[in-house]
Formats: C-alpha cells, structure tokens, sequence
C-alpha cells in the first residue's frame, strides 16, 4: 500500500481507475433479475435511474424534484418516479431478500479469506419529519439528535465483518397511537396485516427469523442496550440457538451465583400472602460490580487498527446468572466489560448467551466494538445515498425507497472491494464519486477527480502512518 500510494506512474496507469464490470450499473439492477416486472410492465429502467441519481445527488438533494432537476437528460419524468416508488406493487421485501443473500455470499468470502466471524447487528435509525402525515411519524427518541422530536423510527440490519458492512433489511417502527387510529392507517395505505403495535426489539426477532429461513449466513447478533436489555427478544434468541454479544445498561442486575428461587413463607404480620418466587441471594447491578473489580481484573486488548492508532480496550469477562423476573430460573450468561484507555474511561457491559471459555477475550472484544460498524452505515447511506433524504409519505413508498437505498449500498461495498487492491483506503464516498464520474462525466474530469481522490489519500496515509509512529515511539 505504501509503494502505491507514494509511486505516480503507478497511479498514472489506473487513472482511467473502475473495470467498467464493476462501474456499469446496470449490473446492480440486472442481479435482482425480474423483481421489478409487475404484470407485464418492467419498470427496472425506472430503477436503474433511480439508483443512479440516489448515487448522483448530494445530501438533501435525493428525492424526486431533485433527481428530475438533476437528470435533464433523462427521458423520465416525475410522474414516473412517483408512480414507481408510490403506486407500483414491485415487491420491495423480495428485493430485500436478494440484497439479503448476495451480501451474506459476500460476506462468506470474506470470512474466508481472514476467518474473521460475520455479524448480524441490529439497531435504529430515526429521519425527522415536520407535519403529521408521513407514515409512522409522531414524537419520539431520535438518537440523531438525541432527544424526543417529530420523526420515523425504523430497525435495521446490516452484515459486517471487520470494516465491510452494509444494511440489509429495514422495519417502520408504528407508535401505539398510529395503530389505535386505523382512519390514519388506512390513508398512509398500511397494510391491514401490519396494524399491529410491535416494540422495536419484537421487529427485530421477526426480522431475525425471517433472514435466517432465508438461509442468510452470520456468526452472531449484536445490538444497543434496548435490545440487550428485552429479555422476550433474548429468549426469542436462545429458542432459535443464535448466538450474541448484546449490550445492557449499567443498572441491569446480575447474580454471582445460580440463585435458587422460592416462595417466601408469610409473615406472621398483617399482611398478603406471597405468592411470587423470591431468589435466595442478593442480587447487584453491573455497574457496581464493576466498580469492585481492580486493574488486575481487565486484560488489555487490541481490537483493530483505526485511522487514529489500534484500538485498544481493557476486558473483563465473567460467568453471571441474569433473571429477568418472569421465568422460573435465572439464565446464564457472560458479562463482558469493556473500558477503554483514557483519562475519562468509558464503560460498556454486554450480554452473552455463549460461555465464558467458548470464546477468547479478544474475540469478546471484537463482537461488543463491532457495533461501530453499522453506525457508519447510517453515516454513509445518510450522507452519501439518501435513505432519510426522501420526500414521500406512504407506507409503500417508504419501503421501495429503502430498499432501493439497500441495493445502492451493496453495489458501493462490491465498488470499494473490487477496488482494495489498489485503493486500500477507498471510502464510500470516494467510491460514489469515481462511479458518477465514470458514468456522467468526460475523461479530463475524471481524471482530475481521480488525482483528488489520491492526494486525499496520500495525506490521510500520512497521518495515520503518524500516529502509528508515536505510538511505537
């Protein structure tokens, strides 16, 4: 990577850079074979546009007006593009599936070539909506501002291994009160199957079940503290034999040792008589577990290289008994602590149906920090390929768009691996930007978006190639 990045004759005979195998989008319609036939209309041209301006258009500028204004070229029109996304039954959850599979091939791959485990991580997204009309809008947490506002919620799945990861699978999260108002329901064009509160980790146990029917391949399950801390998504989890590393609040309780339960004889006061199991041992919260244990306790591991040094984490593994105050038994699990190394450390707990001695310390590690991953899913597919840029209201409009949004992001992980090679430190967007460039624009400025493209990666080599040098310093 050095020698290629500092030789520019060897640059220079790649400036024409993307195999048009790779470039012509055409290839990332054509996998999904005839899933946008509807009756004997073919509306994969339509998408084909679509995607292409999703990957053309800046941020804020992927919906319909936009790619219209953008496109002057093209022979289709708004109306089009409405019909298509808003009106037309192409089977959006048989696209995801596709998208689901190749992805799951890729990753396969990829686990053989540096067996290194794949993960299923599942987490939410939320795009802020002013009015009252989009599908599923209503005040609620938005994590991308971090408190209550007007917005859609929607679970995600993405694929990851190491730093390849790309989202395959969405759900709409509907509040309670959408689906106590079927007036509503009814307008916005849900399906009447669908009128039916779900909690976002019951999304994802459905989600779940449904890709591993589908025969999509992972190694184990990761998601945020709201998933980690829903004992019906976990036991859902331990029925299907899947096996996870899910994160937990700091106030979650744990036992030391198998509790054993039992109804309390009453007390000679005044009073009901118990009639709930009670443990026969105290339990503690993590956090104050935690806050016992001494350096000696946390093993110092590396966990992967970043763009700022290794990553580096203190571990703590250990067998507890976690009881969730409704099964007769406390379940066993794994307590995994995480610090890092700072003035300030923050702390992560998660955890795990597997065994403390299943796995090592380092793989431990790996499977709590690999949630990283999808959160810089969001960022590109936000930034890069418009899945919150939309302007629709519907439920099936929400859906084609998404899961053309899904396809885009695969094709740009399958750009950026073909291209590794040569271009180890190819980003998204470096990728988008070469695809337009090769697809819309004449060979002068490709080539000088491609002399940018590798000045901006000479000068980030460089400073990565600095931190790794102070650090063996």
């Amino acid at each position: 990577m050095a020698q290629a990045l500092s030789d520019k004759k060897n640059f220079a005979k790649k400036s024409y850079l993307l195999d048009n195998d790779y470039i012509n989008l055409n290839t990332c319609v054509e996998t999904y074979d005839k899933r946008f036939v509807v009756h004997r209309r073919d509306s994969k041209k339509i998408a084909l546009s679509y995607i292409s301006n999703l990957l053309r258009c800046e941020k804020s500028h992927t919906n319909m007006e936009r790619m219209v204004e953008q496109d002057i070229d093209s022979e289709i029109e708004y109306h089009q593009y409405y019909h298509f996304l808003s009106e037309s039954k192409w089977d959006y959850q048989s696209v995801n599936e596709c998208t689901m599979l190749q992805t799951s091939e890729i990753m396969a791959q990829i686990k053989l070539e540096n067996n290194t485990p794949t993960g299923l991580i599942i987490d939410e997204s939320a795009t802020l909506k002013k009015g009252t009309e989009s599908v599923g809008v209503a005040r609620q947490y938005a994590g991308v501002v971090g408190k209550v506002d007007n917005c859609q919620v929607a679970v995600y799945c993405s694929l990851t291994n190491n730093e390849n990861s790309t989202l395959i699978d969405t759900s709409l999260f509907l509040p309670q009160k959408w689906i106590d108002d079927k007036n509503r329901c009814n307008k916005a064009h849900i399906p009447e199957a669908k009128m039916v509160f779900k909690t976002k980790p019951q999304m994802a146990l459905e989600m779940i079940k449904a890709q591993v029917a589908l025969g999509v391949k992972f190694d184990w399950i990761g998601g945020d503290g709201l998933y980690g801390h829903n004992s019906e998504l976990t036991r859902g989890l331990d029925k299907e034999g899947l096996f996870y590393v899910l994160d937990i609040h700091k106030d979650e309780t744990i036992f030391l040792q198998d509790p054993i339960f039992s109804i309390p004889e009453k007390s000679k006061i005044k009073g009901r008589t118990p009639t709930r199991s009670k443990p026969n041992i105290a339990a503690t919260r993590v956090d104050k577990y935690c806050k016992n244990l001494s350096d000696n306790d946390f093993k110092l591991v590396t966990v992967r290289k970043t763009a700022k040094g290794w990553k580096r984490l203190l571990v703590h593994t250990v067998a507890v008994w976690h009881w969730d105050g409704i099964e007769k038994k406390a379940k066993a699990r794994t307590l995994l602590i995480t610090k890092t190394i700072d003035k300030n450390p923050q702390v992560k707990y998660s955890f795990s149906n597997g065994k403390v001695d299943e796995y090592t310390i380092e793989k431990y590690a790996y499977f709590q920090s690999s949630r990283y991953w999808v959160e810089r899913c969001f960022d590109d597919s936000k930034n890069e390929i418009g899945l919150s840029g939309y302007q629709v209201r519907g439920w099936l409009a929400w859906h084609h768009h998404q899961a053309l949004v899904m396809m885009a992001s695969l094709y740009l992980m399958k750009i950026k691996l073909a291209q590794k090679p040569d271009y180890e430190l190819m980003s998204i967007r470096d990728a988008r930007i070469m695809i337009i460039a090769h697809i819309y624009a004449d060979q002068k400025t490709i080539t000088l978006l491609h002399n940018q493209m590798i000045k901006r990666h000479k000068a980030r080599k460089k400073d990565i190639d600095r931190y790794y040098k102070n650090e063996d310093s």
